[in-house]
């Protein structure tokens, strides 16, 4: 059960991310052109993302399990460290150079952008080399 309705939670997500457009990487380069022609079209988007995301989170933070009856771990506050300052400096270099982060890339990959299976790839080596570096 709990497969199938992770298949459909990803089948939403994919969705929902080609229809507002944010697996176009030209759409999403618009977006973060502030000193260009600006499109702003995104910022709605990821504003309804985080509204429906900021009401999911409060009403369920009361919870001790899923609806699927999972238990619910939640992530204590943390000060940012090191490590996510400069992942967080480096996915928005990614972000704004190659007009991809990973949930659009894959969808967009498996559209068959040319552009996304490179975007695919390189991420695929970074992870490889960050798991390295960690060892």
């Amino acid at each position: 059960m709990n497969r199938l309705v992770a298949f459909l939670v990803g089948l939403v997500f994919g969705l929902g991310l080609l229809v507002s457009q944010l697996a176009n990487p030209a759409k999403v380069l618009a977006f973060l052109d502030l000193a260009g022609a600006w499109d702003p079209s995104l910022a709605l988007v990821m504003g309804g993302a985080v509204a429906v995301g900021m009401v999911a989170f409060t009403v369920s933070r009361r919870w001790r399990r899923s609806l699927l009856g999972e238990p619910l771990r939640w992530p204590g506050a943390n000060r940012p460290d090191r490590p996510l300052v400069i992942g967080a400096l480096l996915f928005g270099a990614g972000w704004g150079l190659a007009g991809f982060c990973p949930g659009p890339a894959l969808v967009a990959a498996g559209a068959g952008h040319g552009q996304a299976l490179l975007f695919v790839a390189a991420m695929l080596a970074g992870m490889g080399l960050f798991r390295l570096t960690r060892r």
